[in-house]
């Protein structure tokens, strides 16, 4: 999430009480967590584990729970002993619950030559572009953007909270949720089914590239990016911070693992499990996913096992 302007870091460690170990001279340009963080942003950490990676990552200011030497030069520490908490504080400020009642927010902006459906919910900050097809009951949930020339069938929603928990199991509740201060960005002349559900960023963007197009029932977790072009057919689930090169196919009921990569062109054959990052221009088959031309070869061996073993054990 990228704050509407600059803000400084004593700004910030006022408003969370932390300590600033550091640059106390620097400016924040919004909060990101450690898969999506660029230079200006805070992140926040609170296990020993993930200290280093944050410390060493493109963040410049890093909400932590305990001081560490060797501080990268132009960083700051905030030190906080609830790290989690201060990272919420810091989202329900700059990105405040709005309540809304009515079915279409004032704030909305909608491009000329959209048709909206009745029953379309569409929430505060959202954008639609020119030309574009709404039907009845799609929701698009707040700050979400929609290019030009974009058909949403029914049902679909656009923005939902992504699946994102913060886990300690020395507490009564392990599961405390991060709030998702991130958008949905779909670009033009990209085509939705009916049923779709897409998952806002956690504070980032889930993007899905120009001319693509997704077929019914599909699950797009937060993060994702997709690139232009791509197939995705019904039943497909991708989860949270995959990317998507440009021209991807996944055929029906693939399943795709997190924070994971495939490779412009790849095509991914029916109900196939995407555990681990694939290369791009080749066809893939199976769980795990294989080069598909392997795959069925195994398949043809794994057919003639019976006949073999009769052969073996025939005195």
């Amino acid at each position: 999430m990228k704050f509407p302007e600059p803000v400084s870091i004593g700004v910030i460690a006022d408003l969370i009480s932390a300590e600033i170990v550091g640059n106390t001279a620097g400016h924040a340009t919004g909060i990101n967590e450690i898969h999506k963080v660029e230079e200006g942003d805070l992140v926040f950490v609170d296990h020993p584990k993930y200290y280093d990676k944050c410390i060493r990552s493109a963040a410049s200011f890093i909400i932590i729970n305990k001081n560490v030497e060797d501080i990268p030069e132009g960083k700051a520490l905030l030190i906080h002993d609830q790290p989690f908490e201060a990272y919420l504080a810091i989202v329900r400020h700059y990105r405040p619950f709005i309540p809304q009642t009515s079915m279409k927010s004032g704030s909305a902006v909608i491009g000329e030559g959209t048709y909206i459906y009745p029953n379309v919910f569409i929430g505060n900050s959202v954008a639609i572009g020119k030309n574009c097809m709404i039907h009845p009951n799609v929701t698009i949930l707040d700050h979400c953007i929609i290019g030009d020339n974009v058909i949403i069938q029914a049902g679909t929603v656009i923005g939902s909270d992504a699946f994102y928990y913060n886990t300690k199991k020395n507490r009564e509740v392990w599961f405390r949720k991060m709030d998702s201060c991130g958008r949905v960005v779909i670009e033009d002349s990209v085509e939705l089914g009916a049923g779709c559900t897409i998952d806002r960023g956690v504070t980032h963007d889930t993007r899905i590239g120009k001319g693509t197009k997704i077929d019914n029932l599909v699950h797009i977790g937060h993060d994702v990016v997709i690139g232009k072009n791509c197939l995705i057919a019904g039943q497909v689930g991708i989860a949270g911070a995959s990317t998507l090169g440009n021209g991807v196919t996944l055929w029906g009921q693939v399943g795709v693992s997190k924070t994971l990569t495939i490779g412009d062109n790849a095509v991914v054959n029916a109900q196939s499990g995407v555990p681990s990052s694939l290369e791009g221009g080749k066809a893939y088959f199976g769980s795990p996913a294989e080069e598909a031309s392997k795959k069925m070869k195994e398949l043809v061996w794994v057919k003639r096992i019976p006949e073999l073993w009769k052969k073996v054990m025939t005195p």
